[in-house]
């Protein structure tokens, strides 16, 4: 038997994925979690094959979580399965260690083939996702930029985002200027907005 941890904040959805999955005669559902935080301990605990992460849910995101679960458990593959497929997603979640990417809005059959696949140590990835990234190229932005774009997403001040982060105003003011350099856009709120919908955030 294939055993499964399921990471999934959304109640029902995280049901039904268990139900489909125990149909399955060589998989076993072993765990369901509902909150980012609970997964490395449970997965530490339960010791599943295939650890199928949400990679957007409470507390600890799926690649956080994909990157513990590689160093703490290396014998267990991870699944990203998510709404948002966005090309900087695939390369992060990839860099984390995880061995497939696939987004929701595809077909249910996949999914088990998918869990069997990366358990064999193939990298299972969304086709239409796959050609997206390579046309979108990786991140420009570097760690700090990435951090410092993502406080200013919300509207914040300069002043806030510097208290934020523990940071200079003057060194706020640089890395927003370069992430919007780097992104081509006319500011940060159309910089956010870009990194955000390209998966860099």
């Amino acid at each position: 038997m294939i055993r499964v941890l399921l990471a999934e904040d959304q109640g029902m959805m995280r049901g039904a994925l268990a139900l489909l999955l125990n149909l399955e005669q060589d998989i076993e559902v072993v765990a369901q979690v509902g909150h980012g935080d609970e997964v490395v301990d449970t997965a530490l605990r339960t010791r599943p094959d295939v650890a199928l992460l949400d990679i957007e849910m409470p507390g600890r995101g799926g690649l956080e979580n994909a990157a513990d679960l590689h160093e703490r458990l290396p014998g267990c593959a991870v699944l990203i399965l998510t709404t948002f497929g966005r090309p900087g997603y695939l390369r992060r979640a990839m860099e984390a260690g995880a061995r497939g990417f696939l987004v929701k809005d595809g077909p249910v059959e996949d999914l088990a083939d998918a869990v069997r696949r990366v358990l064999r140590g193939e990298r299972v990835i969304d086709p239409a996702l796959a050609a997206a990234a390579l046309s979108t190229g990786p991140s420009p932005l570097t760690d700090r930029e990435r951090d410092v774009l993502a406080a200013a997403a919300d509207g914040s001040t300069i002043s806030d985002i510097a208290a934020r982060l523990h940071l200079s105003e003057s060194t706020v003011r640089n890395y927003l200027s370069s992430a919007i350099g780097k992104t081509g856009t006319r500011n940060r709120i159309e910089a956010a907005r870009l990194a955000r919908h390209n998966g860099w955030l």
